[in-house]
């Protein structure tokens, strides 16, 4: 008898617990949740995005972008999941007013007066790689002079009275001239400083004689020389060092979106160190030719071997000291709206990642 209570108990438990769970079953349960989507983690292998991403380019085509150039026709930014749009633009203010009004996404570009007054004016701009500076011996941007004056002008004080052309006044050309001139002990106002909008506008001027000097970038050093016009000056290593010539911009989309803005560092890495193998090295370099002379503004594969390259960091960093000392001036001359700091202005967590990617060239 006390065994069949037992039992009995037992199965009025069981029952109450079976009624308990088909109750249960009533409740609306929430359905299964997709995980959330966590950023890449440095040096864990990257997945292309999906959907493909457009990133719209601000550049000029030239060989110094070939970070962006390379990437393009290898097919670097499209292995990540980024289909990079190419968009021409005529000088570096419209390329910071492109950039501020969310029409570009990235800028290869300088940072002169007005990009550091846009990221015054609360622009998301942020300078984030290297695109450009002078190598020893192979200077790409410098003072040229008239061929005619090459016996006259010999050293920095030469210079004076001289009439000499920068592309810009708020610029990092002007600085350059700057310091090019204090070399000889002289300041801006111990020559005449003409302004010529346009690189090729400088080589005509010199042919023509409008003007003494200039501070040119290759190509257009290497052709003038070809044709008898100028002579490259003393190499900028002597005279501007730290010199940071042209930089990498991320505008707001790329700021907002940290998966898309670290994959396409990665790919611009990749794309420079291969520039740097064919240019710096020698290896690859009429492969690479090849490929810039249908991707870039110079169809010339001669002209691409004799003209100096551009130096292009392989491992990301921009020279801080040459920007501080370019931003050093423009607060002098009381260019700027405000007091700008450049640890808000450099953000170098992209070519951190990258390089945890790709590791040190």
């Amino acid at each position: 008898m006390r065994h069949f209570r037992t039992s009995l108990a037992a199965l009025l438990v069981l029952a109450v617990a079976v009624s308990l769970l088909g109750c249960a079953k009533t409740v609306p349960q929430a359905g299964p949740q997709p995980p959330a989507r966590q950023p890449a983690q440095p040096g864990s292998a990257l997945t292309p995005l999906n959907p493909v991403v457009q990133v719209r380019v601000g550049m000029k085509g030239t060989p110094s972008d070939s970070g962006v150039l390379i990437g393009m026709a290898k097919g670097y930014y499209k292995d990540l999941g980024i289909e990079i749009v190419p968009t021409s633009f005529r000088s570096g203010q419209e390329l910071v007013n492109l950039l501020a009004a969310g029409q570009l996404d990235v800028g290869m570009t300088v940072s002169d007066a007005g990009f550091f007054n846009a990221i015054l004016r609360g622009v998301d701009l942020k300078v984030v790689a290297d695109k450009g500076y002078n190598l020893p011996d192979k200077g790409y941007y410098r003072l040229a002079i008239r061929r005619d004056l090459a016996e006259q002008i010999k050293d920095y004080k030469d210079l004076k009275g001289r009439k000499l052309a920068v592309v810009g006044e708020a610029s990092m050309d002007y600085v350059f001239l700057l310091r090019v001139l204090a070399k000889g002990g002289l300041t801006d106002k111990d020559v005449d400083i003409q302004v010529i909008r346009s690189f090729p506008d400088m080589v005509t001027a010199l042919a023509n004689k409008a003007v003494d000097g200039a501070l040119i970038i290759e190509p257009f050093v290497t052709q003038g020389e070809d044709k008898g016009v100028l002579v490259a000056w003393k190499e900028p290593v002597d005279y501007a060092p730290d010199e940071q010539v042209a930089v990498v911009a991320f505008g707001e989309k790329m700021l907002k979106n940290p998966d898309l803005a670290h994959r396409f560092m990665v790919a611009y890495l990749k794309s420079i160190r291969e520039y740097n193998n064919a240019f710096i090295k020698g290896q690859g370099l009429d492969d690479v030719v090849g490929l810039l002379t249908q991707v870039s503004t110079i169809k010339d594969a001669a002209l691409l071997k004799k003209m100096r390259p551009a130096g292009i960091n392989p491992n990301g960093y921009v020279n801080i000291a040459g920007m501080q000392y370019d931003l050093d001036y423009y607060a002098k001359a009381a260019l700027l709206k405000g007091e700008i700091n450049l640890k808000n202005v450099v953000d170098n967590q992209y070519v951190d990642f990258a390089l945890k990617q790709l590791g040190q060239y």
